[in-house]
C-alpha cells in the first residue's frame, strides 16, 4: 500500500446519509484525516474506520511510521487511560525507578512491546531513561469486556518496592501489588496545598491509601496526623513512608471503615484543624449517581462535624460521573444539614499531566475543594 493512501482525498468515500445522520462512510473519512484514532493493526490489514483498503495487503513502513508519529501526538494529548505510565528518571520533585503500564484497551503482545518502546523513546528525550517496565493490565472493568487480567515485567526484573519524592515527601511505591498503578499523581498539587493549612494543626486524613495527605500534612509542621484506610495493606505502607520521612512521632495510621470511624469519632468529641477527603469514586456507572450522592453527603456531613469552629475541610471526589454542579450541590446540602457556613478558599482539578479535554467529558473526573468551616450563630 503506497504512502500516498494516506491522502484523505484518495479516501474520500461517497457521502451516504441515513435518517438525516451522518453515516459510516463519513466516518471513515474522519478516520482518515485523524489516523491516531483509526484503528491501527500492524502489519495485518490496514482499515480506515470500517473501510478496508486493499485486503490482505501489508501496510508499507512509511505509512505505519506516520501512524505511529500522529499516535504519539495524539496520546500526549489525550491520557485517555490507554496506557498509564509511572515514570523513571527525575520529573520535576519526583524522582521514579520503575515505569508501569496499565492497557484498558485489547492489545496483542507485540503491540504492547512496541508502545513500550516507543514511550521509552520518547522519555530518553525529556532526559527521563527507563530501566524497567511493569505492566498492571489487572483492573476488573477488563472481565466485562471479556479480556484476561495481566500482570508482570515487560522488561528485565526489577525490585518493585520503589522509592519516589515528591512535594518533598518520600514514598515506597509498590507497583506489583499496590492500588493500580501504586500511586495517584493526579493528586500532586492538590497535596501541596493544603501544607500552608497544616502548622501546628490537629490533622484527621480519611481515605488516606498510602498516606499522601497526611504526609504532605506531617512535613508542613502538624503537631498530630491521624490517616485512616481500610486496606491494611496501605495503612503498613503508610506507616513505612512516616517512618521514611522521619514523622513517625507525629502521624499514625489505622486500618478502619471511615463510615463507621466517623460517627464514633463525633461521639468522643473529637474536634480537628483539618479534616481532609479522599474517597475512592462512589460511582463509575450512571445508574449508580443516587447512590453516590448519598455517600459524598454522609461522609461530608460527618466530618463537618469534626472541624473545629474556623478549621478547614479538604473533599474531593474523582468520578466523572459526580460533576463539578452536583458534587458541589451535595457540599452545600451536607453543609446545610449540620448548620455550617462554608467559605471556599480554593477549587482544583487534578494535575496539569492529567489533562482536561473539552471534547472527552470522562477527562475531567478529579474536583477538589479547600473549605473553612464556621459554626452558625
Amino acid at each position: 500500500l503506497p504512502a500516498e493512501a494516506a491522502d484523505p482525498e484518495r479516501l474520500r468515500p461517497p457521502v451516504q446519509r441515513r435518517g438525516g445522520g451522518i453515516c459510516a462512510a463519513r466516518r471513515a473519512e474522519r478516520h482518515a484525516r485523524h489516523p491516531a484514532r483509526a484503528p491501527f493493526q500492524g502489519e495485518q490489514h490496514a482499515r480506515a474506520g470500517g473501510v478496508r483498503r486493499r485486503p490482505r495487503a501489508a501496510v508499507c513502513g512509511t505509512f505505519r511510521a506516520a501512524r505511529r508519529r500522529a499516535a504519539r501526538h495524539h496520546e500526549r494529548g489525550t491520557s485517555m487511560q490507554k496506557v498509564t505510565v509511572l515514570c523513571v528518571g527525575k520529573l520535576k520533585e519526583a524522582f521514579y525507578a520503575a515505569a508501569v503500564a496499565e492497557y484498558q484497551k485489547r492489545l496483542q503482545r507485540h503491540c504492547k512491546l512496541e508502545i513500550v518502546e516507543l514511550l521509552k523513546e520518547e522519555l530518553l528525550k525529556d532526559g527521563i531513561r527507563i530501566r524497567g517496565v511493569y505492566e498492571r493490565s489487572d483492573a476488573k472493568v477488563r472481565l466485562n469486556e471479556g479480556m484476561e487480567r495481566v500482570k508482570g515485567f515487560l522488561s528485565e526484573e526489577f525490585d518493585t518496592n520503589v522509592e519516589i519524592v515528591e512535594n518533598g515527601v518520600k514514598y515506597l511505591v509498590d507497583v506489583r501489588d499496590g492500588q493500580k498503578t501504586g500511586f495517584f499523581l493526579d493528586q500532586k498539587y492538590n497535596r501541596l496545598a493544603i501544607q500552608k493549612l497544616c502548622k501546628d494543626a490537629r490533622v484527621l486524613d480519611c481515605f488516606t491509601h498510602t498516606g499522601s495527605f497526611a504526609l504532605n500534612a506531617a512535613i508542613a509542621g502538624a503537631k498530630e496526623v491521624t490517616g485512616v484506610d481500610a486496606s491494611e495493606l496501605a495503612v503498613e505502607q503508610a506507616a513505612k513512608n512516616a517512618a521514611l520521612n522521619g514523622v513517625q512521632d507525629r502521624a499514625k495510621f489505622i486500618c478502619r471503615d471511615v463510615f463507621e470511624l466517623l460517627p464514633e469519632l463525633e461521639k468522643q468529641g473529637e474536634k480537628y484543624d483539618v479534616v481532609i477527603l479522599d474517597p475512592p469514586a462512589f460511582t463509575k456507572s450512571r445508574n449508580s449517581v443516587k447512590n453516590a450522592i448519598k455517600g459524598y453527603r454522609e461522609i461530608n456531613l460527618r466530618a463537618m462535624k469534626l472541624v473545629k469552629d474556623g478549621g478547614f475541610l479538604a473533599t474531593c471526589s474523582c468520578s466523572h460521573f459526580m460533576t463539578y454542579e452536583l458534587f458541589t450541590e451535595t457540599i452545600g446540602q451536607a453543609a446545610r444539614n449540620v448548620h455550617k457556613r462554608l467559605r471556599q478558599v480554593e477549587f482544583r482539578t487534578q494535575a496539569p499531566d492529567h489533562p482536561i479535554l473539552w471534547a472527552a467529558d470522562e477527562s475531567y473526573y478529579l474536583k477538589f475543594y479547600i473549605f473553612q468551616v464556621v459554626d452558625e450563630k
